[in-house]
């Protein structure tokens, strides 16, 4: 199952990575509450702080932490994000992987950041998605977790004209709190903001903010 869900996840990505990169190159422009959020995960980690970006896409998150002063490099299963990612962030790190099987030691970073990333991870293993971020957070670390809310997913079929097609899975900010607390974090804050129909989006977006 594993296997299956992640090898459609990076054919997804690797079909639409150009088309996604360009739709959404101003993605932070106009959405000041996902800024501000973004400015406090990176206060609380602390300026230098070590952190992973998790499912970084074409690394615009990335470049945001970065220019917020911490020490970031991003992570991604689509080998054509990355090369994105690393053609405008020349100067981070970027490098492919599961979220779920990270190559980092144990207690080795500040803070991680999963921007919409898990949305794509089934219902069941999200458990252990969160006990791999805590395995690798520092006592004290920070996670950054957002997505959309719901309990339908969406389907995105033949995007840009792509033959592919992905759901994108929505949750309740409730319940992923409690798998938070299940895998060993304490929940700072909880931000939900209605959703935006100039932005074309369908659904409330949530943003979790919570401490190993």
């Amino acid at each position: 199952m594993t296997a299956d869900f992640l090898d459609a996840t990076r054919t997804f990505y690797d079909a639409v990575a150009f088309d996604y990169a360009d739709q959404f190159r101003a993605e932070l422009t106009n959405r000041p509450v996902e800024r501000a959020v973004l400015g406090v995960f990176a206060e609380r980690v602390g300026a230098g702080g070590e952190v992973a970006d998790l499912g970084c896409g074409p690394g615009r998150t990335t470049g945001r932490l970065a220019a917020l002063g911490l020490s970031v490099f991003g992570l991604d299963l689509s080998e054509s994000m990355l090369a994105i990612a690393r053609r405008e962030n020349p100067e981070l790190r970027f490098v492919q992987g599961s979220m779920l099987e990270l190559e980092t030691t144990d207690g080795a970073l500040d803070g991680v950041l999963c921007w919409y990333s898990s949305i794509h991870t089934p219902d069941d293993r999200l458990p252990a998605l969160f006990r791999e971020f805590g395995r690798v957070l520092r006592p004290g670390g920070q996670l950054l977790l957002a997505f959309q809310v719901g309990d339908v997913a969406r389907r995105h079929e033949n995007p840009w004209g792509h033959p592919v097609t992905l759901d994108f899975l929505r949750r309740r900010p409730e319940q992923m709190t409690a798998l938070l607390a299940d895998a060993g974090f304490t929940l700072y804050s909880s931000t939900v903001r209605e959703p935006d129909a100039g932005l074309g989006e369908l659904s409330p977006q949530a943003f979790l903010l919570a401490e190993r």
